[in-house]
């Protein structure tokens, strides 16, 4: 198994690069972890990195939601068939599936706390990263992608953001249990059948029970390969802040103030960057014209006062992220619209999907 690199003072790390993921420490929303473990079991602690405890807490969900039949409890209590949904509803499994459900909601949001502290705590400690890692099956390396490049790959597919930025854990589970709820739903040929304006045949094909834990899944794909993008993002920036800072700031490095000296001319060549592997590519193309390493400085400079771009995920302090409440309106909004659906002329899944833009469009409009 792949471990840090030994430091008897490093208690705790930022980052951790093998060959199967990332895994980074960075700091979240306690309220905003514990929504998603409130929507589906497992998801927040999925988003947290806790593999192992979301997998049980998710499919802990998916079998006894689906044995005690709460999902088809929803729907026809939302639309006014009462009777209908205490018939539908096994109290065997019932007792079973509300103190698990509690636990996973108020463990998420304890375990995000939890972490920030963590988080706080490692970056005091500035230990180093590996960020290159190489194995028999697999390469990993931090690099720089776009953020809205993963999610519109995991909203295609979800899970496949999760490929992109090497999150193979997190993507082999989504993209199993993605395929089992869509077919267990029966999703594609009433979305076939919806496009071809046969929304009561698509009605009597889909599946509810299944159906109804799309929103929360789906969502939770694309927003977890954009939050994750971009703090990998980060961590590169982090990462490659201390590599310039420990190779290319020479205390002895002449500086381009005052006169010369007289023994010679001296040419500075100034630029500013952004951070990625074109810049150390660009450095060694530098050494490699002959210019010596002590006669190259790199400094990254403080971006903290820089106004947040519109689509930026993270603040530079609090780790908030512009497109939580949007994904936040846009799972409620697309579950009401699905369950609303059942009733209404045009069928589960186009309410579904003028649910999903209405509500990320209100939260889009709130937030900024």
């Amino acid at each position: 198994m792949d471990r840090p690199a030994s430091n008897s003072s490093v208690r705790r790390y930022i980052a951790y690069v093998s060959t199967l993921g990332t895994t980074q420490l960075h700091l979240r929303s306690p309220i905003v972890i514990a929504w998603w473990s409130l929507a589906f079991p497992g998801l927040g602690h999925l988003l947290l990195s806790k593999y192992l405890r979301g997998y049980l807490l998710f499919i802990w969900e998916l079998f006894v939601n689906t044995n005690a039949h709460i999902n088809l409890a929803m729907l026809y209590s939302f639309t006014g068939r009462f009777q209908m949904a205490k018939d539908v509803l096994d109290i065997n499994w019932v007792l079973l599936y509300i103190p698990t459900y509690i636990f996973a909601v108020w463990d998420a949001y304890r375990t995000t706390i939890d972490l920030n502290h963590q988080y706080i705590l490692a970056t005091r400690e500035d230990a180093e990263v590996k960020m290159f890692n190489i194995s028999a099956i697999e390469i990993n390396y931090l690099d720089k992608r776009t953020p809205w490049n993963a999610a519109m790959w995991s909203a295609l597919m979800p899970g496949l953001g999760q490929v992109l930025i090497h999150q193979i854990p997190a993507a082999l589970f989504m993209i199993i249990w993605f395929i089992v709820i869509i077919q267990q739903s029966k999703f594609l040929p009433a979305f076939h059948y919806t496009l071809m304006g046969q929304f009561d045949y698509a009605k009597s094909i889909i599946n509810p029970q299944w159906f109804l834990n799309l929103p929360s899944v789906y969502l939770s794909a694309i927003y977890d390969a954009y939050q994750n993008t971009t703090s990998n993002n980060k961590v590169f920036d982090w990462e490659q802040t201390k590599f310039l800072k420990k190779n290319y700031e020479n205390k002895n490095f002449r500086m381009p103030v005052g006169k010369m000296d007289g023994s010679g001319e001296r040419m500075y060549i100034v630029s500013t960057f952004d951070h990625s592997n074109y810049l150390e590519l660009a450095i060694t193309a530098i050494q490699m014209k002959g210019i010596a390493k002590e006669n190259i400085l790199g400094v990254s400079l403080d971006k903290k006062g820089e106004d947040r771009k519109l689509f930026d995920t993270l603040h530079s302090s609090d780790g908030l992220s512009l497109l939580d409440l949007p994904m936040i309106l846009a799972t409620l909004f697309c579950l009401f619209g699905g369950i609303y659906g059942f009733i209404l002329a045009w069928g589960p899944i186009l309410w579904g999907l003028i649910g999903l833009f209405a509500g990320f469009s209100l939260g889009l409009i709130i937030k900024l």
